[in-house]
């Protein structure tokens, strides 16, 4: 993995700046917080694949025209259970929630809450794996990389959106 190529990308979002990770074929990355820096042999490319597409969709997220899916290639790194996770993350509607235990039994486990926050907090491509859907039971707004006021105002946005 070493001497694959890394490429990222900087995006400016109504949420804050956004740091795009590709290898080149996909997108490996989506960060709000702390991102990772970049290593040597990393290449700043904004025309990497699949980052003006990945600009494209969410210029359209934040204006409020893309209420889907995103259509990107996606390549996480994770555990098995990791990307179990993530890939029911992307079932989630847009501007809908589910608790931590919900979608631990949407994974087939449901005594696994914990695990499945856990695996959620380590989602590297953030709003795209819209990890910002899961809140702790009662609705609560708990755990988010991006931090909370992030999460608040994704979840605000696809709201109003979801409602207008």
């Amino acid at each position: 993995m070493k001497n694959e190529p890394r490429y990222y990308a900087h995006y400016d979002s109504p949420v804050g700046p956004i740091l795009l990770v590709s290898d080149g074929a996909a997108l490996t990355g989506l960060y709000l917080n702390h991102p990772p820096l970049p290593a040597d042999g990393w290449r700043e490319d904004a025309d990497a694949v699949p980052f003006p597409e990945a600009r494209r969709q969410l210029d359209a997220y934040f204006a409020g025209d893309l209420r889907g899916a995103f259509d990107l290639p996606l390549a996480p790194g994770g555990t098995d259970f990791q990307r179990r996770v993530w890939d029911e993350l992307r079932g989630i509607p847009y501007g809908e929630t589910v608790s931590y235990g919900e979608l631990a039994r949407r994974v087939g486990d449901p005594k696994a809450a914990r695990a499945v926050g856990m695996a959620n907090g380590r989602n590297p491509i953030s709003i795209i794996v819209p990890c910002h859907r899961v809140v702790g039971a009662g609705g609560k707004l708990v755990g988010y990389s991006g931090g909370l006021p992030r999460k608040s105002a994704l979840l605000a946005h696809e709201q109003r959106q979801a409602g207008a």
